[in-house]
């Protein structure tokens, strides 16, 4: 009789370390080759990369009715940019100081709103899209098929997309970030009656073009990371259809996650040390 029949409960508990450490390593190696796979997909599946890259902005069959990757984000900044602009209207209203509200558009779009909701955005569409197609394409076995005609399959499923992620991400980020900053002027100035001027002044004041700089870079680790993580699930995906839903579901919990755990870091590691901005002139 072994320690496992007898104390079985023990035996899974410290197991368990073990076994988390493991996945973490088989991780990393995936990532390893997918990121190393880069430069060959981009020598031998040009053709690939480039209809990725028209799927991740417009989509793809039905989804491409609505614009894909590009409406949906452009639609949660818009949205999200008009809220910014109301709460802050109201709340610097109340201790008379509305005019600033061109300030907390320029601050707090650039640092935290655009970046999250655009990293939603995609973990959303895109990731959940890659996590079920690749999904699919293991539970039916395709992917074993290109393994059996001597097709790199990481490189020609994950590195593929990753290339074309890296190359769509910067235009629609750009996309996302303009049309919050719309949505946020028109909404002060349109709607809630404020002098345009004086939101102009102010909001020219204090965007800071480093802060872009900063805003893209963190737009641009954050796709990756999604990227990385919804191949994952959907590469090694297992137990049939339920397995790839249940897999699509474990795969936009952890890149919600990993989206604000990057904002959290890369806040702390620019602006940690202070705020980049003094309203006492």
């Amino acid at each position: 009789m072994t320690h496992r029949s007898v104390f079985p409960r023990l035996t899974r508990a410290l197991e368990r370390p073990w076994l988390v450490l493991g996945r973490v390593g088989d991780q990393a190696l995936f990532y390893a080759k997918a990121i190393g796979g880069v430069p060959f997909a981009m020598r031998y599946y040009r053709t690939e990369i480039i209809r990725l890259i028209a799927e991740i902005s417009m989509g793809a069959g039905v989804l491409a009715m609505i614009g894909g990757t590009l409406v949906i984000v452009g639609f949660l900044t818009v949205a999200t940019g008009g809220t910014l602009a109301v709460q802050g209207y109201s709340s610097l209203g109340n201790i008379g100081i509305e005019a600033l509200t061109g300030f907390l558009a320029a601050f707090i779009n650039v640092r935290i709103s655009a970046p999250v909701v655009a990293g939603i955005g995609l973990a959303a569409t895109f990731g959940a899209g890659v996590t079920a197609q690749l999904g699919a394409m293991r539970v039916s076995e395709e992917i074993d098929a290109l393994e059996a005609m001597a097709i790199r399959p990481i490189a020609f499923l994950v590195s593929t997309r990753i290339a074309a992620g890296m190359v769509s991400i910067a235009p629609l980020y750009a996309i996302a970030v303009i049309l919050s900053f719309l949505a946020s002027r028109y909404t002060t100035v349109a709607l809630l009656g404020q002098s345009a001027g004086l939101y102009d002044h102010y909001f020219a004041t204090f965007l800071n073009p480093v802060d872009l700089l900063w805003s893209f870079l963190q737009a641009i680790l954050m796709a990756l990371a999604i990227l990385l993580i919804h191949t994952y699930f959907g590469f090694f995906a297992a137990g049939g259809p339920s397995g790839v839903g249940v897999a699509t579901g474990d795969a936009v919990r952890t890149s919600l996650v990993v989206v604000v755990s990057v904002t959290l870091l890369i806040s702390l590691a620019i602006y940690g040390g202070g705020g980049g901005f003094n309203l006492a002139g």
